[in-house]
């Protein structure tokens, strides 16, 4: 239809906030536009990882291929990575990924020489950028600098463990990627969302039933969402989110004789996200960056739609001249 706009304006409301968990509102559009940004933060947002290692001495019970992937998976702090450049695209190094624009450098060599077993952890990593470090070793550097150190944290991500004699001697390379290429890239612990529920309880059904009436139909529902004021002893809903679109209280109300009782419905329009990182950046910084490469993907499929216009135009215009 001529005329339709399907232009939308998204309004984000943040609920709740920290360094590795974020909940917030994404308000006025529809569930494409949601799940494209719940993707977009699983596989599109850039981190920084072990990609290329180096082994040069290991006597460890592990062998070479599982020690790398047990770093590769080891989360680093990424804050620069939407900066750096990916190594295929980094043109002062040739592509090889080592350099100071696409690549960080880290070495480790330990070596066990008593009869006590020794962990080889994310702390014996040495990286040549401080910046740049595993995600345990810069949190407890700021839990010691603010006073909340505790020494029960301090071992670090175990990546292999020594006996007397053993060695594990290496330099690996870390990289800018994505998830979409390799899980160990993926900022995102978990990234959900769930429509918003609307609720409405018929009052006057629900003053028919009796009070263990009321508590029956409650206990129905797996999830606490409702309960009975201690004063007036009437139905409340306690928590519209814990919800799960289960209509098992709908099943009871039926099976009670009482259709009617309750209505929910899914705001189509509203959407409530739970975001939880890997700590390689903080869980708002995903979202913002999440939003930026949604940006410019949008602005790239815009021009490329004006692109084709105008080449469609010229071919008309060469048309009607050829004529």
């Amino acid at each position: 239809m001529e005329g339709v706009s399907y232009q939308r304006f998204p309004k984000v409301k943040i609920r709740e906030m920290k360094d590795d968990y974020m909940k917030f509102e994404l308000q006025e559009t529809d569930a494409s536009m949601a799940n494209a940004l719940r993707r977009v933060m699983i596989a599109e947002v850039p981190t920084i990882a072990i990609d290329l290692v180096e082994i040069e001495a290991n006597s460890s019970v592990l062998n070479d291929e599982f020690i790398a992937h047990r770093l590769g998976l080891i989360p680093l702090v990424s804050d620069d990575a939407m900066g750096m450049r990916f190594s295929r695209d980094c043109d002062a190094c040739d592509g090889d990924g080592q350099c100071e624009y696409c690549s960080v450098e880290f070495h480790l060599n330990v070596r066990c020489d008593s009869d006590q077993t020794l962990d080889v952890t994310s702390n014996d990593l040495r990286s040549t950028e401080p910046r740049v470090v595993p995600v345990d070793v810069a949190a407890r550097t700021l839990a010691s600098e603010t006073g909340d150190f505790d020494s029960q944290d301090q071992r670090g991500i175990i990546i292999v463990k020594l006996r007397r004699g053993q060695e594990l001697r290496l330099r690996a390379i870390a990289r800018k990627g994505i998830g979409k290429d390799h899980a160990k890239w993926s900022p995102a612990a978990t990234v959900t969302f769930m429509y918003e529920p609307e609720i409405h309880i018929n009052e006057e059904l629900m003053e028919t039933l009796t009070l263990d009436e009321k508590r029956s139909w409650i206990e129905s529902s797996p999830t606490k969402v409702f309960d009975i004021d201690p004063n007036t002893y009437q139905v409340r809903v306690l928590d519209p989110e814990a919800y799960t679109y289960d209509e098992e209280v709908i099943k009871k109300a039926e099976a009670m004789g009482k259709p009617g009782l309750i209505e929910i419905s899914a705001k189509e329009d509203s959407f409530i996200f739970t975001v939880e990182s890997t700590g390689a950046i903080k869980s708002y910084q995903m979202v913002a960056n999440a939003i930026e490469i949604l940006k410019q993907k949008l602005d790239a499929v815009r021009l490329q739609d004006s692109e084709e216009a105008d080449i469609g135009e010229l071919a008309q215009h060469l048309g009607r001249g050829g004529l």
